[in-house]
This record gives C-alpha cells, structure tokens and sequence, in this order.
C-alpha cells in the first residue's frame, strides 16, 4: 500500500483490531462490524463507517488502518443484509435507522470519547447522509468521498435508463462483501456477458442469468420518475439545506456523482455550513486510486481540523480543484455558480461552431440513430476502467455522430462552471434522446471529451422542439491553437439503455424504430467563463 502511494504520511500509532463485533439495531437484527484502533494512550476521536461492499479489501487499508495509523478509532460496518450482517438490502430504507443505533452502540464503548466523524465513498458516502438527517450531537464531521445523495439520478436522466455503471454497482453490492476471489468471479462474469444483458428485449431482469435476482435493482429500473412514490425518502438533498455539521467533499471531473458532489457543495454554503470541495482528474475509481493521495491528505487534514482541535493542515481555500488541458490546480474561495460570465457558441452550416448566431433559421445537420447499431459510448463519467478522458476520433467518423468545430483559438479559453447546450431538434417519430458532448480539438486533430449530458426529446410533426442538455461541470483551459468542438448524437451505449424510438419505457421496450434527427438554427452552447 505504501509503495503505491508515495506520499502518505507516516504512521503515528501501530494497530490494533476488533474482528466481528455484533452490533443490534433493532428488529432482531445485528449488523458485523469490525473495529481498528490506535496502540496509545489517551483518547481518540472516532470515525464511522457504513458499507454493502465488506468490510475488507479496499475499506480496510484505505479506511481502517491508514487513519487508525493516525490516531482515530475506525468502526467499519456492514449494512444490513451484507457482509454477514442480518436482515435484508435495500438501497435506502434502512440506513437512517441502522446508522443512529450504531451510533446509541458507541456510546455505550468504553474508548467511545463522544467525538464522531462519518467517512467513505460512494454508498458510503450515501450512509453518511443518512446519519446526518437527524445528527446525534457527537457527530463533528463528515468526510465524504465521490458519494451520492440521490439514488434515482444514478439510475435515470430525465427517463432514460442509465446501464453501464447501475449493473456494475450492483454486481459489488451483491458480491464483493463475499471476499476477494468471488467479487473478482463475478466481475468477470459481468464483462463476459455484459453485451448480451444491455443488448436484451425486453431489458428487464436480463442480468439475472449472470448476476442473479436483485430485487432492489429491479424496482429501481423499472421506476423512472423521481416523484414516483417508490422513491419517497430516497433523495437526501435536503439534508445538506439545513445540516450544520462540517462537511468535506471529493469529486472527479468524471465521476458518476460529480453533479450531485457540487449539489450538495453548493446547498450546503447556502445553508451556511463549513464546508471543503476538492475535485481531481478522477473517474469514480482512480480518485481511490491514483488520487488516493491527494484525497487522503484532504480528508485527513479535514478530520483532524474538526475532531481534534487541528487546523495546522487545513488548506487555507474552500475549494480545489483540478483544470483539464494545462493540468493546473486552482485554489479559489467559491465554487462558481449563479452570476458567472457566459460565453455562448452557435452550432451553424457545414459543421461550423460560431461565436455569433447564424441569420438563417434553417436545418443545420441531421443524423439517422438506429437503435440496431446503437451509438457507443466512449469514455466520460463510468465506474468501468473505460471512463475518462478519451479519444474520440472512431466515434466521431460515425454517420450517427455531429461535430461542430469552433475556429483555431488565437489565445487560452477557460471554462469553469456548469456547461449546457439548448438544442432545436425535430425527428420523424417523435421520440429519441439527445447525447451532446464538449470536447477539446489540438493542433493535430485530436478529439478529447471534458463533459457530457444527455436529454430526452419529444416532438411533435415537423416541428423542432428546443431541448435542454445539462453537461455537467468542468474546469478546462482550452490551449491556444485548439478548438471547442460540440459532438452531438442519439445516445451513448451501453452508458445509456438505447432510445426505442417508440415511447416505451425502456426496461420494456421490444419494438425499436430507428429515428432520423435534425438540428436547427437556434441552437445555443454556453460555456461558463471564470
């Protein structure tokens, strides 16, 4: 573990460790729990942690022993119904009450001090919400790494079925808490048979074969609309409207919960709650990877900050984050929102991305998606080792893919901010989806994705629609002698489940009708300028 991460600190204390422990949280249920602790004298702050993933490998290294190294005591659970904790999985209905009788179980501990701080990633960072609903007085922190607060964004966008990183998501769930060798089992599995599942009519429990019944991931498909009732106590936004506990976030630029970290960043300055950003160059697994230093030591600093009187690490800016194109880190005291500088640029004729709006208000381009010959997905925000910063050259020579290209830039441009294009689109079927993606052109042709978004669109005849994209955030210097390129298409597979081009609700889609797409004059992309 040292040798992978260079610039860990050292340690402070050897460690010690509890295998095991049975902690009830009501109903007869007892949740596996495993507790690391410092070799020392004294008291220690403690750190908790919830995971349906085990309690090994990686929470282990990464969580229970590198910070009981310096100076924590670490309680790493396993949710109901993994890890050999009883009971039953459900992606949220448990959480808030599981975490507050962990919670009433340390109080009874005799190194429990009565300072508490939540960490982890992902659904772990999930959990933490959770707990923060109603936070016990002793909770002083939370540290929370790539996480989520809603649920059904990471299923769905505006009604479109996310695939890719929900199954991959689900096969750790159902397996990594079985221990290395039948996580790694099932991985592969899922990468055998991954093509079959995603390409299946109807969709519907078509990973059963391979991963098994997951009844929480069915229902969680097969419920597009987060007003639905299925829903109901999912979305922990508002937590972060009203907490007052200190809270650190982590993001990647293309994390699958990169939004949802900035969300919950900007609610929480709202509500006037101490709060750190940090955002890196990361996909969702590289920011425990090759930024788990960086991540480590901003968590570290963090927690020490606030749970034991020790600001002496703290980084003196709110927020940090990392800018594609020249590589550079900006310290800045605010994450960018309401108010920032828009550039706006106007997909036109011939492929053409200009800084003014075209006069003619005509056709600009139209392409034919075939759901039969799907449009690929190509790097972006994946939990697969595909996602990132990718080359773009073999999508974009596709009929099925638009680029409109802005002019060789005479000096840098940056962009910091949430990115968007509003699109006037018609079709012939009156369904489809729109995937528009911001990408980065160099000297020598080179095509690279910074962000992405993609909406549902519903037409009516001849008549364009105008469409919102969201495309996430980014902060990106595009370099003198490069060009903003703006790639437009039908969707990004097996990222997205394929538009039927009928309607259908796409876990139940059998009939696919290709759908040919033309883009109009009006079109707009705003860039956000520091």
């Amino acid at each position: 573990m040292r040798a992978t991460w260079r610039d860990l600190p050292e340690a402070r204390y050897e460690v010690g460790f509890e295998a095991g422990l049975a902690v009830p949280v009501g109903d007869g249920v007892s949740l596996v729990t495993d507790h690391y602790f410092p070799r020392g004298d004294g008291e220690f702050p403690t750190l908790l942690v919830r995971s349906p993933y085990g309690r090994g490998i990686p929470w282990s290294p990464l969580f229970g022993v590198l910070f009981a190294e310096q100076g924590f005591h670490v309680v790493i659970q396993s949710c109901r119904g993994t890890g050999g904790s009883g009971g039953t999985f459900h992606y949220w209905h448990n959480e808030p009450g599981d975490a507050q009788a962990t919670v009433g179980w340390l109080r009874q501990q005799p190194w429990f001090n009565g300072v508490l701080g939540t960490l982890g990633t992902s659904y772990l960072g999930y959990v933490q919400w959770a707990l923060a609903l109603d936070p016990p007085p002793e909770l002083k922190a939370m540290a929370i790494q790539v996480g989520l607060h809603d649920p059904n964004a990471f299923f769905h966008t505006d009604g479109i079925l996310h695939l890719e990183s929900p199954l991959a998501s689900s096969m750790g769930v159902e397996n990594q808490h079985r221990g290395v060798v039948p996580f790694l089992r099932a991985t592969l599995r899922l990468q055998r048979h991954i093509r079959r599942i995603v390409s299946a009519r109807p969709l519907r429990r078509s990973y059963e074969p391979t991963l098994g019944p997951i009844p929480w991931l069915d229902d969680a498909m097969t419920h597009p609309d987060p007003a639905d009732p299925y829903w109901s106590g999912a979305d922990l936004a508002e937590v972060a409207e009203r907490t007052t506990v200190p809270t650190s976030l982590v993001a990647g630029w293309h994390d699958v919960f990169a939004d949802q970290t900035i969300a919950q960043y900007a609610r929480l300055r709202k509500a006037g709650c101490d709060a750190a950003l940090l955002v890196g160059p990361w996909t969702h697994t590289s920011a425990l990877q090759q930024g788990w230093t960086d991540v480590f030591t901003e968590t570290l600093a963090w927690l020490r900050a606030h749970l034991c009187d020790d600001p002496s690490t703290l980084r003196p800016s709110a927020v940090r984050v990392h800018r594609g194109g020249d590589g550079e880190w900006l310290d800045l005291d605010e994450w960018t929102g309401e108010g920032a500088r828009i550039g706006s640029w106007f997909p036109a004729a011939r492929g053409r991305l200009l800084g003014e709006a075209p006069t003619a208000d005509e056709p600009l381009a139209s392409f034919r998606y075939d759901p039969s010959d799907p449009t690929p997905s190509v790097g972006g925000a994946l939990l697969s080792p595909a996602g990132g910063a990718r080359d773009q050259k073999a999508l974009e020579a596709r009929d099925d893919v638009l680029t409109f290209d802005g002019p060789v830039l005479t000096e840098a441009v940056d962009v910091l901010g949430a990115v968007s294009v509003r699109v006037r689109v018609s079709t012939d079927t009156g369904f489809a989806d729109l995937f528009a993606r911001l990408c980065d052109v160099d000297a020598t042709g080179r095509s690279v994705n910074v962000c992405d978004g993609i909406a549902a669109v519903r037409t009516e005849g001849d008549a364009p629609a105008s469409v919102e994209v969201a495309m996430s955030s980014t902060a990106y210097r595009f370099g003198a002698g490069h060009r903003i390129r703006l790639q437009v298409s039908g969707g990004a597979h097996p990222r997205y489940a394929r538009s039927s081009g009928t309607g259908a609700l796409p876990v139940d889609a059998v009939d696919f009708r290709p759908v040919r797409l033309t883009l109009h004059a009006g079109s707009v992309l705003e860039l956000p300028h520091p």
